[in-house]
């Protein structure tokens, strides 16, 4: 029924475009051909995984799932082999689509090629069917807070919801044609970028990841990313805050601005610095921030020309907010529960504790106050549980004690405490190790070597445990200097 929805907005107007790649340029007729297409060779898989750069068929495999009734589950392509592992077990998938086929093989699961169309290999295996919540047709599991997170699983009903939203609350800038910036496995760009620029009738661009300057480890290339803007003239994009800031700095260094075809800019999946968003628009990007959370579908609240003000937003109209002691509980239809999980909420009860703490003001934009817990999130959006880094950090023998920071910033640091009489090569060993056994975004690139921290300095509890807060306190300078430093180096 999802499918039809958006196949039927496409069928209303057969030669607008509507996706292209650098191989592709298909209108609205030739997309809904191609759904078909596809679903015809994906049938008979209840749960398919796509582990592919951004393309035309990646939005038209996900299509075709929505045509079929299957569960889509979206492979990052930042994840390590452990996580690719986890994610794949859990969901049951017994198809993965692939343009690296290679790292499909070497995960040991029993996958072989069924067939090859263009770039994408058809990879399948047998597996035991499996438990999932009724209705769910899309398992996201994001960045992976921990080495081995629960996949989210969301209903086809309420992703729509969410795209309907996102579009009828941009529809009145007159967006025809979006650049899909972020990785298509992203829940953010997936529902605010595609199923809500196609509900729209619009055109969707979608180059290669590498294409937009991309580059794993080695960061990030604004160069790329603003020769890319310029060339395809979009009128909308989502960014995560580190992009728009390493765009914005470039911008302002060269003395350039975003092409003003661009009316609309959304940043999201961490902390926007209100200062960021002020110097982005005198570089001519038009950025507004939003908040948005993968059980709700992705975005909740939204900032938008002619409505904005210095929080995250106006909650959409498909989300129901409430406040319990200060903490926001979101509820929509797209949380349908965890996988893995024995005990699914019942369908009237989606009500989600997002951790986060904030308030609504007198024109109903919500304000977060900060986190409850101690997730970090980093400024690409990426959810991170430090308690996960430092037992890796841990487990080697050369380190004593280790505190992980880094919210909101674009790489980890930690406090490290060395074991008694271990030389700092045997440490810098120790966390190289360490980083060996991480997903990059979860990496420590730099850290600062600390005296044990006790309950008689105040940076730990008599058992041991760390005083986050009063350890990012103490180090605070130390730690800021750590990434001047960075942002520094040649």
């Amino acid at each position: 029924m999802s499918a039809s929805l958006v196949l039927d907005v496409l069928a209303a107007h057969p030669d607008r475009p509507t996706l292209s790649d650098h191989e592709q340029n298909l209108n609205a007729a030739e997309v809904i051909s191609a759904v078909r297409d596809m679903a015809e060779k994906l049938a008979g898989y209840q749960v398919i995984a796509v582990l592919a750069d951004n393309s035309v068929n990646w939005v038209l495999a996900d299509l075709a799932a929505l045509q079929l009734g299957a569960v889509h589950l979206p492979l990052p392509t930042f994840f390590s082999p452990a996580q690719m592992v986890n994610a794949l077990t859990q969901a049951g998938a017994a198809a993965v689509l692939t343009d690296q086929p290679e790292r499909i093989v070497t995960l040991g699961l029993g996958f072989e090629c069924r067939w090859t169309r263009g770039l994408l290999s058809m990879m399948c295996r047998q597996v035991e069917r499996p438990v999932l919540p009724n209705g769910c047709a899309k398992i996201s599991f994001t960045s992976g807070s921990t080495g081995s997170p629960k996949g989210v699983c969301l209903s086809a009903v309420g992703l729509m919801a969410t795209a309907r939203a996102i579009q009828e609350t941009l529809s009145p800038l007159g967006v025809t044609k979006h650049l899909a910036v972020l990785p298509l496995s992203l829940l953010l760009e997936n529902s605010a970028g595609i199923y809500a620029t196609l509900l729209n009738g619009s055109q969707v661009h979608l180059p290669s990841l590498a294409s937009l300057g991309w580059r794993g480890m080695a960061g990030f290339d604004p160069a790329a990313l603003q020769q890319s803007v310029v060339a395809n003239q979009p009128h909308s994009m989502i960014l995560v805050p580190e992009l728009l800031k390493v765009w914005t700095v470039y911008l302002l260094a060269t003395q350039q601005v975003a092409p003003d075809s661009l009316r609309f800019v959304a940043v999201g999946g961490a902390h926007v610095d209100p200062a960021l968003i002020m110097q982005a628009r005198q570089a001519g990007i038009p950025a507004y921030e939003g908040y948005g959370l993968t059980e709700c579908g992705s975005v909740v609240s939204l900032n938008r020309p002619g409505d904005e003000g210095t929080g995250v937003g106006r909650v959409l109209p498909h989300v129901q907010l409430r406040l319990n002691n200060g903490e926001v509980h979101l509820q929509t239809s797209a949380f349908l529960g965890y996988t893995g999980s024995t005990a699914l909420p019942a369908p009237a009860l989606h009500e989600f504790a997002t951790g986060d703490l904030g308030e609504l003001d007198a024109q109903g934009h919500l304000h977060l106050r900060g986190r409850s817990k101690n997730l970090l999130i980093s400024s690409f959006g990426r959810n991170i549980s430090p308690e996960w880094v430092e037992s890796v950090l841990l487990a080697h023998h050369a380190i004593l004690q280790a505190v992980v920071l880094g919210d909101a910033r674009p790489w980890l640091v930690a406090v490290i405490v060395p074991m008694p009489g271990v030389n700092p090569a045997h440490v810098d060993a120790a966390v190289t190790q360490a980083n060996a056994q991480l997903p990059d975004y979860a990496r420590i690139q730099r850290w600062l070597v600390s005296p044990p921290l006790t309950l008689t300095n105040g940076l730990a509890t008599g058992n041991g445990r760390p005083q986050r807060l009063a350890i990012s306190q103490h180090f605070a300078q130390a730690i800021e200097s750590l990434y001047r430093l960075e942002e520094t180096t040649p």
